[in-house]
């Protein structure tokens, strides 16, 4: 559905140029986009590099499975219907890991084999599970320690503070994530029984 969206404000967009008569700025607009996108990838790959490499470095050391160990009972309260031993509970502690350092590169594809593996639980393949609406609540509002990514975009525009967003964001995504659970444990309680099963 997105892509519709996306063809629909491009052709709009070049539409309305060319009725005004600008649609020289349409392709100017177009290049200076992309020369900007390219640039700000260069510019994260350092950022991304450094803390994939501190992750990796914690995950030789041990700590990002100490992590999970703190994570898991918060994981275990989150997601009652997936077997602690399951694949998907570990998918799921590698995604909330990464979300903490804001890692959403790292996090994604986390979150994808997450999904894979809870739908592997799910006896009705076109609904979506209770789990799969928390982990989807969850990946939204995004509890982040450190907002790396966000971090490596102020540093590549010339931030004088770069790091001065830590505290805002972490109160934010405090805010965001309470909230989403909140939602997601009342939604559920309306929707959802105990076994996980839909109320009729």
């Amino acid at each position: 559905m997105i892509h519709y969206i996306w063809v629909f404000m491009i052709l709009s967009g070049v539409v309305a140029a060319a009725f005004q008569g600008k649609l020289n700025l349409v392709t100017t607009a177009a290049l200076k986009g992309a020369e900007e996108g390219v640039s700000v990838c260069f510019g994260l790959i350092s950022i991304m590099v450094f803390w994939l490499g501190m992750m990796r470095i914690a995950q030789d050391a041990g700590l990002l499975e100490k992590l999970a160990k703190v994570l898991r009972p918060v994981a275990k309260f989150l997601f009652p219907s997936v077997p602690h031993d399951h694949p998907a509970m570990g998918y799921i502690l590698s995604n909330m890991s990464a979300n903490l350092f804001g890692l959403g590169n790292a996090a994604t594809p986390m979150g994808l084999k997450a999904m894979e593996e809870l739908q592997k639980l799910n006896s009705d393949k076109k609904t979506a599970t209770p789990a799969m609406c928390t982990l989807l609540a969850l990946n939204t509002s995004g509890l982040t320690l450190i907002p790396t990514t966000m971090i490596g975009i102020r540093l590549k525009h010339g931030s004088a503070d770069p790091t001065e967003i830590i505290g805002p964001t972490l109160l934010a995504t405090i805010c965001a994530t309470i909230i989403a659970i909140m939602l997601d444990r009342y939604y559920r309680n309306r929707t959802f029984d105990a076994t996980g099963q839909r109320k009729k």
